[in-house]
C-alpha cells in the first residue's frame, strides 16, 4: 500500500516562495510518475506539474517559469519549488503517484498566497 504525505505549504506574500514536499511510502517510488495536483475554492482540480521515472517534467502553462518540480528517489520524495507565488496560486496542493494505472493521492497541503 502506498501512502503520501505532503508538507511545506503555509501562507507567503505575493512574490515569496515555498517548497512543497511528498514522502512516499513503498517501494515503487522509483519507478512511478509523481504529479502535484492543486484544488482552488469553487474550482475543479487541476494538474501542477508532473515528473516521470525518467524525470521528464512538464507543467501547465500558468506556472511554467516559476515552479520547479523535482524527485529524490534516495528518499522517496518529490519536491516543487513554487517561486513568485501570485494570490492565484493558492489552492490545496495534492501530491499523486501514478504506476500501472493505479492513482494514489496524499491528503494536501494548503498554499495560501496573501499580502
Amino acid at each position: 500500500q502506498v501512502q503520501l504525505v505532503e508538507s511545506g505549504g503555509g501562507t507567503v506574500q505575493p512574490g515569496g516562495s515555498l517548497r512543497l514536499s511528498c514522502a512516499a511510502s513503498g517501494s515503487i517510488f522509483d519507478i512511478s510518475g509523481m504529479g502535484w495536483y492543486r484544488q482552488a475554492p469553487g474550482k475543479e482540480r487541476e494538474l501542477v506539474a508532473h515528473i516521470t521515472s525518467a524525470s521528464t517534467t512538464g507543467y501547465v502553462d500558468s506556472v511554467k517559469g516559476r515552479f520547479t518540480i523535482s524527485r529524490d528517489n534516495a528518499k522517496n520524495t518529490v519536491y516543487l519549488q513554487m517561486n513568485s507565488l501570485k494570490p492565484e496560486d493558492t489552492a490545496v496542493y495534492y501530491c499523486n503517484l501514478h504506476y500501472a494505472g493505479e492513482f494514489y493521492w496524499g491528503k494536501g497541503t494548503l498554499v495560501t498566497v496573501s499580502s
